[in-house]
């Protein structure tokens, strides 16, 4: 078969997918869908909805314009609650009263990993590791090294294969008596990898440890089961396939039965039993409203809305189902056209322990990356050599999945001829 007759044959399927695809009709929903741009990156920054640029226009003049500070008491002050219970509705699996948004990753993040660190400390005084793996993005990282350091623990580190991410064997190796937190992402950043968070979260609850889970790339792409998997915290970004929009705030898990177990330790006015009573001294408030600090960032909650919404309609085992589909042929086109030219795969082909997006290696794809973006075509890269494809289910078609693969193959050749 020529070329030509493969790149054919490629094409005539990724229509066939999209034309079958329960999904296709998302994609109209987004701006910018309808260009030729090819966006690879809906797992660093998701495309907006034509409805939440009618929801930001709307909530200026009438809400924020027209309400004014009335606000606050009509719906403001719940919105924390409420965005964060529909969050863990449609896309984590928990029950109300455990999720709420506000504040970036990294400090709920440490409030989190800190409060779960003090309490464990706190009942056990042997309890001073915390366990992180050295393939964890940067922000869990430098968290749980800096809360090692603030508060007298230390960092048991876990290395893992990149490719394979962290299984059971290894973590249950890491933990034990001394354990107090371990810090783990349900995806891998780098390499996709997809975690067992049920399994993981029973070995560290066996040595006696609390786990805080990073759902940064799980979220609103694979089904997470917060309560049903026993999860005890995790924490989460909004602007990936939440499409919340850039620096939209993130969330925060906390299982019931640990609510009034931890103090988180930025005591701010906004998470004190009564907000307005302007106390001499910091009660906390009850349930997840002890985990807030400060006024609640409303307008960048507002973008996500639209999102959750469209998550209820479509139910996130929909949306897994087309993400595992579009990495499938993601998987399947890089193997045919870059695979001749050098290209590897890091990224797991068991669907079963693939999350949302694809790596390719090449020692070229940093260069690669910037000939491709000024194209039109937006991966974007991961060091060492790494080329990340990610694949929004709602709003990536198959066609345009294939174009940035030719594109991919092109620019490689241009690169390396």
């Amino acid at each position: 078969m020529t070329s030509a007759e493969s790149l054919a044959g490629l094409e005539d399927e990724a229509s066939a997918l999209d034309a079958a695809d329960a999904l296709g009709a998302c994609r109209d929903l987004f701006i910018g869908a309808e260009s030729p741009l090819v966006y690879f990156d809906g797992n660093s920054l998701g495309r907006p909805l034509r409805a939440t640029a009618e929801r930001l226009e709307r909530f200026v003049r009438d809400e924020w314009g027209g309400r004014l500070i009335r606000a606050w008491d009509e719906s403001w002050m719940r919105l924390p609650y409420a965005i964060g219970d529909e969050i863990g509705r449609v896309a984590i699996g928990a029950a109300p009263g455990q999720t709420i948004v506000g504040d970036s990753t990294t400090v709920l993040l440490y409030k989190l990993v800190r409060a779960a660190f003090d309490a464990q400390v706190a009942a056990d005084p042997a309890r001073v590791e915390l366990v992180v793996d050295t393939d964890n993005f940067p922000t869990d990282r430098y968290v749980v090294e800096g809360i090692a350091a603030e508060r007298g623990g230390r960092v048991r580190w876990i290395s893992p294969d990149p490719a394979a991410g962290v299984e059971a064997g290894l973590l249950a190796e890491a933990v034990g008596p001394q354990t107090a937190v371990v810090v783990l992402s349900h995806v891998a950043y780098r390499s996709g990898y997809l975690t067992d968070a049920p399994a993981l979260t029973r070995i560290a609850r066996d040595a006696g440890a609390l786990i805080v889970w990073d759902l940064c790339h799980s979220a609103g792409s694979v089904p997470v089961e917060a309560d049903a998997g026993g999860l005890d915290l995790a924490v989460g970004c909004t602007y990936k396939y939440l499409n919340g929009g850039p620096g939209s705030p993130a969330f925060a898990y906390v299982a019931t039965r640990l609510q009034s177990r931890l103090a988180q330790p930025i005591q701010g006015w906004m998470g004190a039993a009564d907000v307005f009573a302007m106390g001499p001294s910091y009660r906390p408030g009850a349930g997840m409203s002890r985990f807030v600090s400060g006024t609640p960032p409303v307008l960048a909650m507002i973008a996500m809305q639209d999102t959750l919404a469209l998550l209820g309609e479509v139910g996130i085992e929909a949306v897994r189902a087309k993400s595992l589909a579009l990495t499938s042929f993601a998987l399947r086109v890089a193997d045919e056209l870059l695979g001749p030219h050098g290209v590897t795969v890091v990224s797991p082909r068991d669907d079963a322990f693939r999350g949302g997006h694809v790596t390719l290696s090449h020692p070229a794809m940093r260069a690669v990356t910037a000939r491709l973006w000024a194209g039109d075509v937006i991966p974007d890269h991961r060091d060492p050599d790494g080329l990340r494809i990610g694949l929004a289910p709602l709003s990536t078609s198959f066609a345009e999945t294939l174009r940035g693969l030719v594109a991919t193959r092109d620019a490689l050749h241009a690169e390396t001829a």
